[in-house]
């Protein structure tokens, strides 16, 4: 499945010059397949991750964005809400339980239709460009299915799209996939939780050990962010520096 808006925005509009201007690299992208449902756990570094991914990927994904990116105001606000709704990403409420069980629903229909379903297991992006603790989300997801799980580390596009900036930079940027994971393969950890608890964790290890990334594994990037918001600092044991390195 490739919507038309998709294509124009990959092939001509933008995607062209972010090759040119970005120059990004995949690694490993002929692992994903090239037909059936999959599952793509990305982590997330910056709000053109879902540029850039599309842009690399072989297929269409389709994306639960977080309800902010097609709710913004003023001339921003309008480019974003036309461009995620265009390329046919679906908006979630985070903060909503019910939102979220109608997320996951979506995220079923998706692998019904043998399409690439793309999610940011840390659930937002990374306040200082390490890897944080995995919510269950796309472990769930994908147990449901039972579809595999392509983890896919982005490298550096939070040097081309920093924080609070539109206008990405002229840095290199690009993405790792592994190999996949199998829901079968976690279905002796214990209950439903404990299944999608486990393969979550596998999957952010991989990421980890795919990016470099310091993995800052029993943090939720949302709690820390929220503290650094509000003047707090890190909570401890969260600061830089006391996450794991792995495959170092």
């Amino acid at each position: 499945m490739t919507n038309k808006t998709y294509w124009v925005l990959k092939n001509v509009v933008i995607g062209p010059f972010l090759r040119v201007y970005n120059r990004p690299f995949a690694r490993g992208i002929d692992k994903i397949p090239s037909t059936g449902p999959a599952m793509l756990a990305s982590n997330h570094l910056a709000v053109m991750d879902s540029f850039y991914l599309p842009l690399l990927s072989p297929r269409q994904i389709t994306f639960l964005a977080k309800k902010e990116y097609f709710t913004g105001t003023g001339l921003s606000g309008a480019i974003q809400k036309w461009f995620f709704t265009s390329v046919g990403q679906v908006p979630i409420d985070r903060s909503d339980k019910d939102s979220q069980t109608a997320a996951m629903a979506t995220g079923l229909r998706v692998l019904e239709r043998g399409e690439l379903h793309g999610m940011y297991p840390e659930g937002t992006r990374s306040p200082d460009g390490r890897l944080y603790r995995g919510k269950t989300g796309a472990a769930r997801t994908a147990l449901k299915a039972d579809v595999p799980v392509y983890p896919v580390a982005m490298i550096d596009t939070h040097k081309a799209n920093p924080i609070g900036s539109w206008i990405p930079r002229p840095h290199r940027c690009g993405l790792v996939v592994g190999d996949p994971l199998y829901p079968a393969d976690f279905h002796d950890a214990g209950d439903d939780y404990a299944q999608a608890r486990a393969l979550t964790d596998a999957i952010m290890e991989r990421l980890a050990e795919l990016g470099g990334q310091e993995y800052v594994k029993d943090f939720y990037a949302a709690d820390v962010k929220t503290a650094l918001e509000k003047g707090e600092g890190y909570p401890e044991g969260s600061e830089p520096g006391k996450g794991e390195v792995l495959g170092a």
